[in-house]
């Protein structure tokens, strides 16, 4: 089970990732032990990533930045149970395990055209 402290820590180091990697792409893939493995997104804009303790919520939003991409999507994982952030010189990457086994694979990656990413 994890502690209303960790969780009050993921609203923290969300909030840092979504202001730290701003102009970054994002890839989302889903591992799920019943249907398999699944590309949910591949380099989209990366908008932010929230944690809500309250409705028990971690959301990941792409798009919204310019005309090719409109507009935000969002990427939703009810009840989180493990979550795990990994920085590094190329970007960062979240490991989201829900209740249900599922895992979410969350690469946020330097932009492909050469933006200005921190």
């Amino acid at each position: 089970m994890t502690s209303p402290e960790q969780r009050t820590e993921w609203s923290r180091l969300t909030a840092q990732l979504s202001s730290e990697y701003p102009d970054y792409d994002v890839t989302i893939e889903v591992l799920d032990p019943e249907i398999g493995d699944n590309q949910m997104v591949e380099r989209l804009p990366f908008e932010g990533v929230t944690y809500d303790d309250r409705d028990d919520v971690l959301v990941v939003a792409v798009g919204g930045k310019d005309q090719r991409y409109p507009v935000v999507l969002r990427h939703v994982i009810h009840h989180p149970r493990d979550l795990v952030v990994d920085q590094n010189p190329q970007g960062a990457a979240l490991k989201v395990t829900d209740e249900s086994g599922t895992t979410t694979l969350v690469s946020l990656l330097r932009p492909r055209d050469g933006g200005q990413a921190p």
